[in-house]
């Protein structure tokens, strides 16, 4: 599998993704997560490839297995400013992971992805909701660390925040 950007051509597989991705969050105890508001929207989706953050994992017979946000810079996410209940662990510069959601063809595609966003900062942090459990077990698997929490602007349910130096 290799990661690259996600281009416009490929938005209507990366929609198909996601909204896989609701249906499988709601049919396994993730109800509110995305379902609530059809999470993420296309215009978002759009905006960040625009911006060059939306990234699609590729297997080798070109087929999309995943895809996902990722930002590296000071600050990459706003969000994360205030935490509760914890603290985050470092304080430099870190790469950001958001909207992870794999097409289901390929067993461990979320771990490739976060692995290669790891690589690429060396310092991750990223977030999912209480009920997402399947997150939060890549979250442990790769040696990410819980860290409190945070709330993000598109619902009132609060995150696990977790990071990984």
């Amino acid at each position: 599998m290799e990661i690259r950007k996600t281009k416009l051509e490929d938005l209507e597989t990366v929609m198909a993704i996601y909204a896989r991705a609701r249906a499988f969050m709601a049919a396994n105890g993730n109800p509110r997560q995305w379902a609530n508001n059809n999470w993420p929207p296309e215009s978002l989706i759009r905006n960040d490839i625009a911006e060059g953050n939306s990234y699609v994992c590729v297997t080798e017979d070109g087929e999309i297995a995943a895809t996902f946000f990722y930002k590296y810079g000071e600050n990459a996410e706003l969000g994360y400013r205030a935490i509760e209940d914890g603290a985050w662990v470092g304080d430099d510069t870190y790469g950001v992971v958001h909207r992870m959601a794999v097409a289901g063809t390929v067993k461990g595609a979320a771990t490739f992805c976060m692995e290669w966003c790891y690589q690429q900062s060396g310092h991750m942090r990223g977030d999912t909701h209480p009920d997402n459990k399947p997150m939060q077990g890549v979250f442990k698997k790769l040696g990410f660390r819980y860290c409190g929490i945070i709330h993000v602007v598109e619902d009132n349910d609060p995150r696990y925040a977790y990071e990984r130096l």
